[in-house]
C-alpha cells in the first residue's frame, strides 16, 4: 500500500496542505500519516537561561516541559486527521508526533515509513525562518522520496 505523510501544526496552512494529502491518499488509495514535529531543544534553551546550567535538563520541570511539548503537537496531529477522517470516511490515517526539526522529521519518517510521497505547504518563510530556509526547502534537498509542494500562499 502507498504511503504518504504530511506535517502539521496549527495553522491554517497546515491544515490546507493537510486536505491536499487526504486528496492525494483518497486518489491512490493510500495511508496518510499525519505528522506534528516538536522541539525539546527550545524548551532546553528557556530553562537553561533561566537556571545558569543544564543540570535543569534532568529536572522534573523539564520533563513536564518537554512531555508537555509532545502533548500539544499529538494534538495537533490529532485535531487534523480527525478533520481529514470527517471528510473523508474511509481515508486510512494516522496521527505522530516526533522531535526534531520539522524538516528532518519529514524526511527520517519518510524513511523509516517507507513512504512514497512528502505533503508540504510553500507558506512563505519570514525573519528568521527565510535566513534558515523554508521547511520545504529543506525538505526538497533530503527527501528520498516524491515531495508534493501546496500552494498555501492565498490562505
Amino acid at each position: 500500500m502507498k504511503k504518504i505523510i504530511t506535517g502539521v501544526d496549527s495553522s491554517q496552512t497546515a491544515l490546507t496542505a493537510a486536505v491536499k494529502a487526504a486528496e492525494l491518499a483518497v486518489s491512490l488509495d493510500a495511508e496518510l500519516y499525519v505528522i506534528s514535529a516538536y522541539s525539546i531543544s527550545s524548551v532546553v534553551a528557556m530553562q537553561t537561561a533561566k537556571s545558569g546550567n543544564m543540570a535543569v535538563k534532568t529536572s522534573d520541570a523539564y520533563q513536564r516541559l518537554a512531555d508537555g511539548q509532545a502533548a500539544a503537537a499529538q494534538e495537533a496531529a490529532e485535531s487534523v486527521a480527525a478533520i481529514l477522517r470527517s471528510d473523508w470516511p474511509a481515508l486510512k490515517v494516522k496521527a505522530l508526533a516526533v522531535e526534531g526539526q520539522p524538516a528532518e522529521v519529514l524526511v527520517q519518517q519518510a524513511e523509516l515509513l517507507d513512504a512514497d510521497t512528502i505533503v508540504v505547504g510553500n507558506k512563505k518563510a519570514q525573519g528568521l525562518q527565510r535566513i534558515l530556509g523554508s521547511i520545504s526547502r529543506n525538505v526538497a534537498a533530503a527527501a528520498n522520496c516524491d515531495l508534493y509542494i501546496v500552494n498555501t500562499t492565498r490562505v
